[in-house]
């Protein structure tokens, strides 16, 4: 008897349907699993069969071939386990196959039948949705992930033999309910507070610019002077994620497995911040199953690059599209991928291989060879990317005992919010730009238009500083943001001059 089950398969963040058939006929008893399986998949003959058998039904002694469709697409992971175990047992007539056309299955199975929770579930169930799947039968670790998507009934399980049960009388069983509302609307806790950090004023004003607008940002100082400490501030006074960017993290989390660990959503703006031993594939993503690396689980939110010069400069290098273009693409020769990549970078470094170079209190060592060979492993056209750059020096003394605390975080988030509601409101015909760093040059021609003052300061700096047309148009975009935060239409020249100043990294080397 020949059965067919749905599940499905997930290629970047997308999901593909899969049938898997089963036909159950006359000849030697055995299992053929075709339709380009991976190791995952073709084990899955021996822990089914056990599975099965555990769970207490008869487990069929003949010739059983699994297809698993579209054949050319190839099958990776445990999650078909269940599909292919309730196929067989819908083969054997064991199990009600009125229902199968109607939801789609995914989960691992134990050798005593128990399910368990598998990654990718979130974007399967979107994508479930748009094909008109009734609706989707789960283990229970994945039923309030999957709950999350609007439109479709979730059913979570423990057991094989629940799944079977269900099946053969579904009016005994509801759905997972799963209200956003109570799980959305919450009190953030702002770990990390702003109040801690003493003095640095002007690294605290550029980490306002950089939430503001979502510039990229880079601190250059002496060791202790702080750097890693504002760094991590940053994700505190962004504003809160909306319930369709949390969905986006939320699906690329749930394909690389890390979902699990924070709940059927990513409440939080993500903050990865990855070792400088880390590998290209690693950052960007990779594999021979492309899988997203920490560029894409910092989407919507924060990568901090601690020790930036430390990175090998082919990886750092790999930053460079994405900067760009806010998403990262993986080509493979079966397949290509796109996997989101909107992330505010932030990085901190060392001004030479010592770390004492223009400190007033500790002399630098090194020789201008040396820093040269140290700041070249930065790139001219990554460091053009970085809006933002700074310099931090250590607190002098009586800064480093005094008692009084800076300005705290809730405080510098409300005037981010404000800035970035201005913008939002001035880009609303646009749904593909959410903050000013996200402007195309039609953008900057529209909204960053400076008066003759604001031009002549602007032709100066580009004049000596040596800067490109893409670190002028950053130039234009810190201004925005700038004029944003002060609550002005236009930018003015005063804009444009604290914006330039924010290239020290241009004449530091």
């Amino acid at each position: 008897m020949l059965a067919r089950v749905w599940s499905a398969s997930v290629v970047g963040i997308d999901a593909v349907q899969v049938a898997v058939e089963v036909d159950v006929s006359g000849g030697l008893p055995g299992i053929a699993l075709v339709g380009l399986p991976d190791t995952a998949v073709q084990e899955s003959r021996e822990r089914v069969k056990a599975a099965v058998k555990n769970a207490g039904f008869a487990f069929p002694m003949r010739k059983i071939v699994v297809n698993l469709a579209p054949a050319d697409l190839r099958k990776e992971g445990p999650s078909f386990d269940l599909p292919i175990s309730i196929g067989i047992l819908a083969a054997s007539e064991q199990v009600n196959p009125q229902l199968l056309g109607d939801y789609l299955f995914l989960g691992e199975v134990s050798l005593d039948g128990s399910l368990r929770s598998v990654a990718g579930v979130l974007p399967i169930a979107a994508a479930a949705q748009k094909m008109g799947i009734q609706g989707l039968v789960v283990p229970t670790g994945n039923a309030q992930e999957a709950a999350v998507v609007k439109g479709i009934s979730v059913y979570g399980f423990k057991h094989l033999e629940e799944v079977v049960n269900f099946l053969n009388k579904p009016e005994t069983y509801t759905p997972i309910e799963f209200d956003a509302k109570t799980v959305f609307d919450r009190t953030s806790i702002i770990a990390a507070d702003l109040k801690d950090v003493k003095g640095q004023s002007h690294a605290r004003r550029a980490l306002e610019i950089a939430a503001a607008g979502g510039h990229n940002l880079i601190f250059v100082g002496p060791p202790g002077s702080g750097k890693t400490m504002l760094a991590r501030r940053l994700s505190g006074i962004l504003p809160a994620l909306s319930f369709v960017e949390a969905l986006e993290v939320s699906q690329i989390h749930s394909v690389a497995g890390l979902l699990k660990d924070k709940g059927s959503l990513v409440k939080e703006r993500p903050f990865r911040s990855p070792h400088h031993s880390a590998s290209g594939p690693s950052l960007v993503g990779g594999g021979s199953f492309p899988r997203p690396g920490e560029i894409s689980l910092a989407h919507r939110g924060v990568l901090f690059l601690d020790e930036l010069t430390e990175f090998k400069r082919n990886v750092l290098e790999f930053l460079r599209q994405p900067l760009e273009d806010g998403h990262v693409s993986i080509s493979r020769t079966r397949q290509s991928v796109v996997f989101p990549a909107q992330f505010t970078l932030v990085a901190s470094t060392n001004p030479c291989p010592c770390g004492y170079f223009g400190d007033p209190i500790q002399a630098c060592t090194c020789s201008p060879r040396q820093r040269e060979q140290y700041w070249a492993k930065l790139s001219g056209p990554l460091m053009d990317r970085i809006d933002l750059q700074v310099a931090v020096n250590r607190l002098k003394p009586d800064e480093m005992i005094k008692q009084d605390m800076g300005e705290d975080s809730q405080s510098v988030r409300e005037r981010v919010i404000a800035g970035r509601d201005r913008a939002q409101k001035r880009f609303q015909d646009d749904s593909s730009v959410r903050c000013n760093a996200e402007m195309r040059s039609h953008h900057l021609r529209r909204f960053c238009q400076l008066d003759s003052t604001s031009l002549n300061l602007l032709e100066a700096a580009i004049r000596k500083l040596g800067l490109s047309a893409r670190a002028m148009d950053r130039i234009l975009k810190v201004s925005r943001t700038i004029a944003d935060l002060a609550g002005e239409e236009e930018i003015k020249n005063y804009h444009v001059a604290e914006a330039i100043q924010y290239r020290t990294i241009d004449r530091i080397q």
